[in-house]
């Protein structure tokens, strides 16, 4: 029974992340009637008459960004000037007629830097006839990286690259890495947009942030930012890391914050009024496939929103508390139920080992199924995992939690505490038989949790 609870937890994730596959977004969303461009947007349909303008200028990054290029090449052909994508190393798609580029993520290296200066030239060359579009999605912050270099500051990569490290590593979440990330560079926080002035800009978005908030998507380089240089400083005063920090990245810090260092680019601010952005996938949208997913094989479902946050293992708790009750006839939610939610969590390191946070999240699960009564427990099976296929620095996309991963990892003599106590989460997975491997998926919309109740 365990192991068809897990087929079908791996195929409701498929199905919502078949929801949100960059290639079909862009061609249900985008469309084009002999020179008009229009996009839909809820209700609202955008226009423009590519007659207009005299370039197609078409930019891209984020781990989505080459499955986007190819609706986007698909769409306009000859009518695309030039262009350039960057995706994460792995993620890249064949393109007939845009320039590709891979760069590292989550931690930015060498090519990230030669991404954003190559995308960067590119928009300086972008006048009031230009039409830009670019294909933004998560994972743009570390694989566009232009560290701020102006006056008296002059970040390097290095510096940029240990903020990230001591930022993922603190338990900050994904709005509290963006805003530090977004005044530490010359692209984000609506910098391109200062950039791609004054030329017509088309963003289009596939949002990876709770309440797919404009400003932390890729950290905004097209949209406005009302978070401040003090709101950056407050952030890594509050996690402890200050100290941690570059003498580079505390100076600019500590100017910007008393306002000797020209702040991001604010509500209203000019720049802005010939930019669209528009979201075109989300979280949401993958949850509500998976769900109609469940649906199908005759599941109930519950769905829980997009907003999950909060330290992994105690996300954990919380998913297995629902599931225990349904399973013991406590919730107006009967079984055969389907739990489904969706968000970001983190994980605060205090080990050496290996994992993300979806694993992590299983893991934990799977220690609280020790402690549920056996015959709740057994009728239980959970899936996290992230939709971009990869969860943290592993090719794993997440795991699954049940009896059985248990009893394997007992049967190995693996010791599932000390594991969790660690962030060692991936190797007793995948020695119990608990990681779910999709490869790169090129979408991203954070993660999603599957829980089964037999």
């Amino acid at each position: 029974m365990s192991q068809n609870a897990r087929t079908d937890a791996e195929a409701i994730f498929r199905a919502g992340v078949a929801r949100v596959d960059p290639r079909s977004m862009i061609t249900r969303t985008v469309s084009l009637n002999g020179s008009i461009l229009q996009i839909q947007q809820g209700n609202q349909i955008h226009s423009w008459d590519l007659e207009c303008f005299n370039r197609v200028l078409v930019l891209g990054f984020g781990k989505a960004s080459a499955r986007m290029a190819l609706g986007i090449e698909d769409l306009l052909g000859g009518r695309i000037s030039d262009g350039l994508i960057a995706v994460k190393h792995g993620h890249g798609e064949k393109l007939s007629r845009l320039r590709l580029v891979e760069a590292a993520h989550p931690v930015p290296d060498q090519s990230s830097v030669d991404a954003a200066t190559a995308i960067l030239e590119l928009a300086h060359q972008a006048d009031e006839r230009t039409l830009v579009i670019l294909l933004i999605s998560g994972g743009g912050s570390a694989i566009l990286c232009a560290p701020w270099h102006q006056g008296e500051h002059q970040l390097s990569l290095a510096d940029k690259a240990a903020v990230t490290s001591a930022l993922l590593a603190c338990g900050a979440d994904i709005r509290e890495i963006n805003t530090v990330r977004r005044h530490l560079s010359a692209v984000k926080g609506g910098r391109l947009a200062a950039a791609l002035h004054p030329a017509t800009t088309i963003a289009l978005c596939l949002s990876d942030v709770l309440g797919d908030e404009l400003s932390s998507i890729a950290s905004g380089p097209t949209a406005p930012d009302s978070s401040s240089w003090a709101d950056a400083l407050a952030i890594v005063e509050r996690y402890g890391i200050k100290d941690r920090l570059p003498e580079s990245v505390k100076n600019i810090l500590q100017d910007g914050a008393a306002g000797l260092v020209p702040d991001t680019l604010k509500p209203g601010d000019p720049r802005f009024e010939r930019v669209q952005n528009i979201i075109i996938g989300s979280n949401r949208q993958a949850a509500l496939a998976a769900a109609a997913e469940a649906d199908k094989r005759g599941y109930k479902c519950l769905y829980l929103g997009s907003r999950v946050t909060g330290e992994a293992r105690e996300a954990a708790c919380f998913y297995l508390g629902l599931a225990a009750s349904c399973a013991a006839g406590e919730t107006s939610l009967t079984a055969p139920a389907c739990i489904i939610g969706g968000g970001e969590t983190t994980v605060t390191l205090h080990g050496q080992g290996l994992g993300g946070r979806n694993q992590e999240m299983a893991l934990a699960f799977a220690l609280g199924l020790a402690n549920t009564p056996e015959d709740l427990a057994a009728r239980i099976c959970f899936l996290s995992a992230g939709t971009d296929g990869n969860d943290g620095p592993t090719d794993a996309a997440g795991g699954f939690a049940d009896l059985q991963l248990l009893q394997a990892a007992a049967q190995g003599g693996a010791n599932p505490q000390r594991s969790l106590a660690d962030n060692d989460s991936y190797n007793l997975l995948a020695a119990a038989g608990g990681l779910l491997k999709t490869g790169p998926t090129n979408t991203n919309v954070c993660d999603l949790q599957i829980c089964l109740v037999r």
